[in-house]
């Protein structure tokens, strides 16, 4: 792989090259000389195969987690998101000792507790990550999903993003099966307060226990607003939010 560095940019392939668009810029690389059948069919390849079986099964595993928290992700989440849940449930689907390499899943990985711890504390939005925006201890009650924060002192406590006036908490109570895509996800009533020096307890209390097999996941979000004639506006439509996956059972 190579960078291109020319006044023209492209993208797509002449000849034997491929030009693309990179995080780092414009780059170049040879074709591959290797067909999708070879590939496919090949004894050679047994271990590519495996590795693209697994890789798939994790992108999708990423997949249905996304989707089951889609009210809870959508204004709290960064550009690689995907790629990085993605790296996080391969993580998890190696803790799996039971199958065959090419089989292991991500279900079986979360019944042991090393698979869970792998996936608890995921960041959705890596700019603006729960240990630098909540900087007040909080507790989970598992039972109900509730999640309480004590004694709260908001122009203290946060790490505000320039411009805030207010503040919103909510909770996730998420049942998921990872091998049926099965969910059911219960948020708490949204806690909206002004950023100032007034002392207040925070408490988070999903509606229900959602029903269904699979894993229980708890969920933290912190939102931030700029008050304009008494409106709220999302501060730069939620660069700033925070949403965590505190605890996995």
């Amino acid at each position: 792989m190579a960078k291109l560095k020319s006044l023209i940019k492209i993208e797509g392939t002449l000849d034997d090259l491929t030009f693309y668009k990179g995080k780092d810029g414009f780059l170049v690389r040879t074709k591959g000389g290797v067909s999708a059948n070879r590939i496919k069919n090949d004894p050679a390849f047994a271990r590519t195969r495996e590795n693209g079986s697994e890789f798939g099964h994790s992108a999708t595993s990423g997949k249905i987690l996304r989707r089951a928290i889609l009210n809870l992700i959508a204004d709290a989440k960064d550009v690689r998101v995907t790629s990085r849940l993605t790296q996080t449930m391969s993580l998890v689907k190696n803790t799996d000792v039971t199958s065959v390499r090419g089989q292991r899943k991500v279900a079986i990985g979360l019944a042991t507790a090393e698979g869970k711890a792998s996936l608890k504390n995921f960041d959705f939005n890596n700019n603006a990550q729960m240990s630098t925006v909540l900087l007040s201890d909080y507790s989970l009650d598992t039972l109900t999903g509730e999640i309480t924060i004590t004694d709260l002192i908001s122009n203290h406590d946060l790490g505000k993003p320039s411009g805030s006036t207010h503040v919103s908490f909510i909770a996730g109570f998420l049942n998921l099966d990872f091998t049926t895509g099965d969910k059911d996800l219960q948020l708490s009533p949204t806690v909206n307060l002004p950023i100032d020096g007034t002392t207040t307890t925070v408490s988070l209390l999903p509606p229900a226990v959602p029903a269904g097999t699979g894993n229980q996941l708890f969920f933290l979000k912190v939102s931030f607003f700029q008050e304009v004639n008494g409106i709220q506006y999302a501060l730069n439509n939620g660069a700033y939010n925070a949403l965590e996956l505190i605890e996995v059972l």
